[in-house]
């Protein structure tokens, strides 16, 4: 299976959290069915991203990383590359990219959507459809920053910190209620 086929078979069985969310669902759907390379950067003006919200094994802290560019503290993620298999694989593979951190467990089924404007690609204005994943990491890991980022750290799940915004305080949100009941890996 294609990544984009993939991307839609995700997509199409994801059960959205909400009204708002269905809608972003839709949009994302639209955007493949007109776009065969909707998953990669050099299609524009949008194109769909892959994250990850990394949460300590004992499910009480996130790891966020302040982004060089934007100089805002979030999730790890970014651009799907043509070697990459499904979603949840690039999201994460960026995760293990930005944090150093290999031994994470990612769910494979979506936590959120968001779709935000972003200053990628010739044309303006431009958007990531962000699929947002959550992934625990191992008890013990200790992340390394990459290049991409400003600085990285754990965050109490209730307690992000500034700068932030409403966004990444949602995907918090939703992922600590994904994880609820879920079993440690």
């Amino acid at each position: 299976m294609s990544l984009h086929a993939d991307a839609r078979a995700v997509l199409m069985a994801w059960d959205a959290p909400g009204a708002e969310q269905e809608s972003l669902r839709g949009l994302y759907l639209g955007h493949l069915d007109g776009h065969s390379d909707g998953l990669l950067r050099g299609c524009h003006p949008d194109h769909l991203t892959a994250s990850t919200l990394v949460v300590s094994h004992d499910r009480r802290h996130t790891l966020l990383v302040l982004h060089r560019i934007v100089g805002r503290w979030l999730q790890t993620g970014g651009h799907c590359e043509s070697t990459d298999d499904t979603l949840a694989a690039a999201a994460l593979r960026e995760a293990r990219e930005e944090t150093g951190i290999d031994e994470l467990v990612i769910d494979p089924v979506p936590v959120l959507l968001s779709r935000h404007r972003v200053p990628c690609g010739p044309l303006r204005p431009a958007h990531h459809l962000d699929v947002q994943f959550v992934a625990l990491a191992a008890s013990g890991a200790r992340p390394v920053m990459s290049d991409e980022s400003l600085d990285l750290g754990w965050f109490a799940l209730d307690d992000p910190p500034e700068p932030t915004d409403q966004s990444v305080r949602d995907l918090i949100a939703a992922a600590s209620s994904r994880l609820r009941g879920t079993p440690s890996p």
